[in-house]
């Protein structure tokens, strides 16, 4: 009796895109099966179900095998066992630590612990991500905080040397690791209307200027040492922020910059007279969140201070974004000619990252 067997060598691993993606989306094999069944592969190829059956058992054998690497994507690179071309390489990696938009609005700001990881078994059929998918998103927002949470130097290139992402994808994971490390509150339901996106234009503007690193110097208190320089709020700045209250407190100063803004605005605003009854309301809203910054649940309610001191308030007598626009560019500078105030350094740190996230946060 004899026995006939096919037999195909290579040192080349075959990596199937669509099977990969199945993979990565938390598909058990007998469900990747049933989807490639229904994309008609069996009659574009001429295979058979029993073919199609190992031929996705075989790659996500591959993919298992694969994973240890990918936790480490360098290891990936210098390891001999898998033949695979640099470019399929980097595709591995990439959309191994992709993630899905309504999973990260679900945890963003979250610390990440067993706590959290606990809610997946909830946030898994609210998003319609599947669980494992949702804890391989999850643990690799873990690994990536975890690897660079005590590096010095710029986040998103901490994480580019060690996880060899895209500089996207690079700068998204840094907006996770800074909403992480500062446990920003992003779930209240006055912020569903905010994207993923619009949290990490945000946190690329603080981590550029309200950090340590946004200093170019590393701090003078050697017990500040361990603080790293993009992921920690810069303290001190925070502590000088109390400096601006007096732009509200004093009435002189309050009165004379409502002036210059109105002298400087008027017949170029559509909403004119709304932004002169509410002035100094706007303005009390903006410089009080800054006093209150010294307070980590004051840190932590950022966002939700600012939609509730001025993006509601503009937005109720509805503000076009070119008015806001306007608006907070004239507000901002106006100050430079307060005779009366000698911190203009400070607010221009304050004040330019806080209007380019005021005018991502106002939707009108």
């Amino acid at each position: 009796m004899t026995s006939e067997l096919d037999i195909f060598v290579g040192n080349t691993t075959l990596i199937d895109e669509d099977v990969y993606r199945l993979w990565l989306d938390g598909y058990s094999v007998s469900d990747a099966v049933a989807l490639r069944v229904r994309s008609g592969i069996l009659e574009q190829t001429g295979a058979t179900a029993a073919v199609l059956q190992s031929d996705t058992m075989d790659h996500y054998r591959t993919f298992h095998m694969l994973e240890r690497l990918l936790h480490a994507p360098p290891k990936l690179l210098h390891q001999l066992i898998f033949q695979i071309p640099p470019s399929r390489q980097a595709l591995l990696i990439e959309r191994y630590y992709a993630f899905d938009e309504a999973f990260v609005r679900e945890v963003l700001g979250k610390k990440l612990s067993k706590g959290t990881k606990k809610d997946l078994d909830d946030i898994s059929p609210k998003t319609g991500i599947t669980l494992k998918s949702c804890r391989r998103q999850f643990d690799n927002f873990k690994r990536v905080f975890k690897v660079v949470e005590e590096m010095r130097g710029s986040l998103v290139d901490n994480i580019q040397q060690h996880f060899l992402l895209s500089d996207r994808l690079a700068r998204d994971y840094a907006a996770i690791v800074f909403f992480a490390n500062n446990r920003f509150e992003t779930g209240k339901k006055k912020l569903q209307y905010l994207s993923f996106g619009d949290f990490a234009f945000c946190a690329e503007l603080m981590i550029q200027n309200w950090t340590l690193g946004a200093v170019g110097e590393a701090p003078t208190d050697p017990d500040s040492q361990m603080d790293d320089m993009d992921m920690d709020l810069d303290k001190e700045f925070l502590q000088d922020l109390k400096e601006l209250k007096v732009l509200v407190a004093d009435k002189d100063l309050l009165d004379l910059h409502k002036s210059l803004v109105c002298t400087a605005l008027r017949g170029k605003l559509g909403v004119f007279s709304e932004m002169e009854a509410n002035f100094k309301n706007l303005s009390r809203g903006l410089v009080n969140v800054a006093a209150k910054l010294t307070h980590n649940k004051d840190v932590r309610d950022l966002f939700v201070d600012l939609v509730e001191k001025f993006v509601e308030p503009c937005r109720s007598d509805h503000w076009p974004l070119n008015d806001v626009r306007l608006f907070l560019n004239q507000y901002s500078a106006s100050v430079h000619s307060l005779d009366g105030f000698r911190h203009q350094a400070l607010w221009d740190r304050y004040m330019g990252t806080l209007r380019g996230c005021l005018l991502r946060l106002y939707h009108d």
